[in-house]
């Protein structure tokens, strides 16, 4: 058998029907006609049926629909159950389906014809009493009607509050993941150009050890200085993943690169042997900080990506735009020397080889920024054109 687990405001409610109904059989038994030739046994058995029915109110939980049908067949007979018969009636409505709780009212209301047509030559007082009945009736099952579907309201509303902060916490854990991306592609633009200076600075005092001791000199104090660098942005992106957000920058962090710092940039590639020809950027306006710092990006991925597949090949840097009109970022490097190398070098710059995902992180982080990009060999060399906008 189903145990029902009654919480101390359930026990509260089931004892306020039950009182409920308890009243208004005292209160109404002086107002119930009793036909005159029923004696006084017959009276008091109707008493002790209204009494066992006030306490099966206490079974309205367990067995609602029985409950509501055994008082409305034991009404007919024993005048004092109309007060546990609204109490019962009530709860088919308010905990039971449509369907049932229309089974339930038909079966209240099914005498109601018969009174209404006998009702011209009933007793005044008796024709009374019965419309009132079946009126107290109607009255619990509206009620209960009305109950259910305010709980159903409820739990509507409750229903669209849980998915409403289900989806918040949705927002937010995406929020954070692409929060994560963009550090990791910060760090993949940041590191592999501070690390492919290293290497270039490396391999040239390897291959060139009689070389003077300034250019040596002058060569370690880079490496020393990318390096440091380096190791200054990963300690950055480590302290802001453990924080569990990426949002809120590391006190101290260093100011993000704009688009005038391009000049230092280039100034940094060229220091490393690169052959680089910069035109630009305007310098009429500075465009937005998204912006500027995307166009960096682009310009510091490209540099890092010939560095790796097209050693010692020219490279051309065009920023031209302005408001209005928007950012325009090219890159163009030159066949690089050696007959073997252009093939290799185009082929890695559009698959990424090598290099992970350097290009598809850039083509992402403009289309944050509104732009587009695009890459492809182009006579020989590789071809990098970024479009972004600048309002007016």
């Amino acid at each position: 058998m189903r145990r029902i687990h009654r919480t101390r405001r359930d026990w509260a409610v089931d004892l306020g029907l039950f009182l409920f109904a308890a009243c208004f059989a005292a209160v109404s038994s002086q107002s119930i006609p009793v036909a005159e030739d029923l004696g006084p046994g017959w009276r008091a058995a109707d008493q002790v049926a209204g009494g066992l029915g006030c306490a099966a109110v206490l079974l309205r939980r367990r067995w609602p629909v029985q409950l509501a049908v055994v008082l409305l067949l034991a009404g007919s007979q024993a005048h004092y159950l109309a007060g546990p018969t609204m109490v019962a009636v009530f709860t088919v409505a308010a905990a039971r389906p449509w369907k049932t709780t229309a089974w339930v009212a038909a079966l209240a209301f099914a005498p109601l014809p018969v009174l209404l047509w006998q009702l011209p030559d009933m007793a005044e007082e008796r024709a009374g009493s019965a419309v009132t009945y079946f009126a107290l009736i109607a009255g619990a099952i509206g009620w209960g009607l009305f109950r259910r579907s305010r709980q159903q309201l409820i739990a509507s509303l409750r229903e669209r509050a849980e998915l409403a902060e289900a989806d918040a916490e949705s927002r937010a854990e995406r929020a954070r993941r692409e929060a994560r991306e963009e550090i990791a592609r910060e760090m993949h633009d940041v590191l592999g150009h501070r690390l492919t200076l290293l290497s270039v600075h490396a391999g040239a005092l390897e291959f060139n050890s009689g070389a003077p001791r300034a250019e040596i000199e002058r060569a370690a104090g880079v490496m020393r200085e990318s390096a440091h660098l380096a190791l200054h942005d990963l300690r950055e992106v480590i302290g802001v993943l453990r924080t569990g957000s990426g949002a809120a920058p590391a006190e101290g962090e260093r100011p993000q690169p704009e688009l005038a710092d391009l000049a230092r940039l280039v100034a940094e590639a060229r220091a490393a042997g690169g052959r680089i020809d910069l035109a630009g950027p305007p310098e009429e306006a500075a465009p937005p900080p998204l912006v500027g710092r995307t166009a960096y990006r682009i310009v510091q991925e490209s540099l890092t990506n010939v560095r790796k597949h097209a050693p010692g090949a020219a490279v051309d840097v065009r920023v031209t735009g302005g408001p209005g009109e928007g950012l325009t970022v090219e890159v163009r490097n030159a066949r690089p020397p050696g007959p073997d190398q252009a093939p290799a070098a185009a082929a890695a710059g559009a698959t990424g080889e090598g290099g992970g995902q350097g290009l598809i992180g850039l083509a992402e982080r403009a289309r944050l920024a509104g732009g587009e990009l695009t890459a492809a060999p182009a006579d020989g060399g590789f071809r990098v054109n970024a479009w972004l906008p600048w309002q007016g």
